[in-house]
């Protein structure tokens, strides 16, 4: 079993900037892809950022790219979702999850991934 938890979350103004972090216990998750989502209220669980097991391959949902990077520190055992540039619409609870397979590409479904954290709220004020 592998257990997530997600810290970093905050409110700060637009424009402003927050690093996420997701760390896991249980196992090492140095294998699995990982990834976050978010879900801003009344709005569905929604794909942000995706990185393989190496951390060679990102994959960003247009709204957030080149704004969010995704990273990952195997000695750590963490995975990190740095936001710069935020803005209002950035607003939700942010999620971080793992996919219990090694894999060398990413994913982008909520179905594909297997383990997830309890979310960390996100607020941008304008």
């Amino acid at each position: 079993q592998v257990q997530l938890v997600e810290s970093g979350g905050g409110t700060v103004q637009a424009g402003g900037f927050l690093r996420l972090s997701c760390a896991a216990s249980g196992r090492t998750v140095s294998w699995f892809p990982m990834c976050w989502f978010r879900q801003a209220q009344w709005n569905q669980c929604v794909f942000v950022a995706a990185i393989n097991w190496n951390g060679a391959t990102e994959y960003y949902a247009d709204s957030v790219k080149g704004r969010f990077t995704i990273s990952r520190d195997h000695a750590k055992n963490t995975v990190y979702l740095q936001m710069n540039n935020l803005k209002p619409e950035d607003t939700a609870v942010y999620y971080c999850a793992a996919r219990a397979a090694e894999s060398s590409t990413y994913f982008t479904r909520r179905n594909e991934y297997d383990y997830w954290g309890q979310g960390t709220q996100v607020t941008v004020s304008s």
